[in-house]
């Protein structure tokens, strides 16, 4: 995917949050550590440092949520973080997306922090943020009654 179409889905999926722009897109991706993973309809991407990785977006369109896209990048994602040596992935998520942080949980991360007032809404208000990690030395597949997004 181009940064215009990752930058174009991120706004599609992220209603209610500032999207990245294109340029921000390009700027991440010519990094070393970048980790790009995607699909039509979806993607997510990271970076590895060291033995590290951290998500910094996954989106998935709004008309293709439920059909296991979300799942399936974030599988692809975590195995090739693995294969560059990351032992654990970091993310973040709004602490009012219940729905991504049980999505998140199903796979294994867990809460380990919050940062306050992290996100600006587009009202001006801002919102927390909790912290997730999980550790692929425990990678296993993801549990049946998982949610897809």
């Amino acid at each position: 995917m181009r940064s215009e179409q990752l930058a174009t889905l991120q706004a599609r999926a992220y209603q209610d949050m500032a999207p990245w722009s294109a340029r921000d897109f390009d700027d991440l991706l010519t990094q070393p550590t970048a980790l790009l993973v995607s699909r039509p309809h979806a993607f997510c991407l990271g970076r590895v440092i060291i033995d590290e990785a951290e998500i910094l977006a996954l989106a998935t369109d709004p008309d293709h949520q439920r059909r296991g896209l979300g799942t399936d990048i974030l599988t692809r994602f975590e195995s090739q973080a693995k294969v560059r040596g990351a032992v654990r992935i970091f993310l973040e998520t709004a602490a009012t997306n219940s729905r991504a942080r049980a999505f998140y949980a199903n796979f294994g991360y867990v809460n380990t922090g919050l940062r306050k007032g992290y996100y600006a809404q587009p009202d001006g208000s801002r919102i927390d943020a909790v912290l997730m990690m999980r550790n692929l030395s425990l990678l296993t597949a993801p549990r049946s009654d998982q949610l897809q997004i």
